[in-house]
């Protein structure tokens, strides 16, 4: 395994079941992950991004394949390679009963160095606004994610694998947790990060490798993932639609898959704003709306040809 590389995966499938009723959660899934940068993994719910994060933490094994870490076998170094790294899983389950500092103090005494992981923990707290004198069953969603993640990165791993870690954070610890991350990344270290939420990917990742139905179908940088230049725009007229409009939109070359519902009109755009400003002045807007693509869509923009991706 290269010596820059922190995770080398080659051929990974994981299918469930036998026979007909076999599902193939993950199929030939190749991919490298570089030391030192910030690893998006992407897709939609059910594409197979739990299932893999599973199969590196050897929790799952593999129908076929194999996969490194550290240059280390996930299956037969599994336990050295657990103590180098840190990992959030979606859908954390913690002991209800147990406080927050009691979970920390638990999980360091099994780390070693409990002492110096402890006031890390601490540190981590504190910059999260998390309160870990409360019980678990007493914490919001939100601030259970918080716990887990603390968790996670109290012992300063070389290696962070994190599962949709941001769902029910507010928006403020979010920008935390994001500049927590580029620190991370300064240091030198690795972080493979599954989302399905492109404004996250986008603000700290490096590359992103995109999976839909078990597959990986691109592996590349955030700039060239997220410059398909179109988004969809949504605008509301106070009374009605300005006499026309529908037509007038579809004229235009950059507006494409327009859609009425009384006087809201909505529409896929390209490139500059200016065309349809001109073509909505003699109306009076009340809502204009502008929504970034989904995953998905750019997805099929960028891949299926039908779109150029922005030059």
């Amino acid at each position: 395994m290269a010596s820059d590389s922190v995770i080398e995966i080659r051929g990974l499938t994981k299918t469930y079941g036998a026979g007909r009723k076999a599902t193939l959660a993950l199929s030939q899934l190749d991919l490298t992950v570089k030391r030192g940068e910030i690893f998006g993994y992407l897709g939609p719910n059910g594409a197979g991004k739990t299932t893999t994060i599973r199969l590196l933490l050897d929790l799952i094994r593999p129908s076929a394949g194999s996969a490194k870490i550290f240059g280390l076998d996930i299956r037969a170094d599994s336990v050295e390679i657990h103590r180098r790294i840190g990992f959030l899983p979606g859908e954390l389950n913690l002991w209800e009963g147990r406080t927050g500092e009691q979970i920390i103090n638990y999980v360091a005494s099994v780390r070693g160095d409990s002492r110096g992981i402890v006031k890390h923990a601490d540190e981590l707290a504190e910059r999260l606004d998390l309160d870990t004198s409360k019980r678990v069953r007493d914490l919001s969603s939100g601030n259970k994610r918080k716990l887990g993640l603390v968790i996670s990165m109290m012992h300063s791993p070389e290696l962070l694998i994190l599962d949709e870690p941001t769902g029910g954070l507010d928006p403020l610890v979010q920008q935390t947790f994001h500049e927590m991350m580029d620190e991370y990344r300064a240091k030198g270290k690795t972080v493979f990060l599954s989302s399905h939420v492109l404004s996250e990917v986008q603000a700290i990742c490096d590359r992103v490798g995109i999976l839909r139905d078990g597959e990986v179908k691109a592996v590349e940088s955030v700039d060239k993932i997220t410059t398909v230049d179109f988004h969809w725009v949504d605008v509301v007229f106070r009374d009605s639609l300005p006499a026309g409009l529908p037509q007038q939109l579809e004229r235009i070359s950059t507006i494409t898959d327009v859609s009425t519902n009384g006087a809201r009109v909505r529409m896929r755009m390209v490139g500059d704003f200016d065309p349809l400003l001109r073509a909505i002045s003699n109306g009076y807007v009340e809502m204009l709306h502008i929504e970034e693509p989904s995953l998905e869509e750019i997805f099929l923009a960028f891949y299926s040809g039908d779109e150029e991706p922005a030059k």
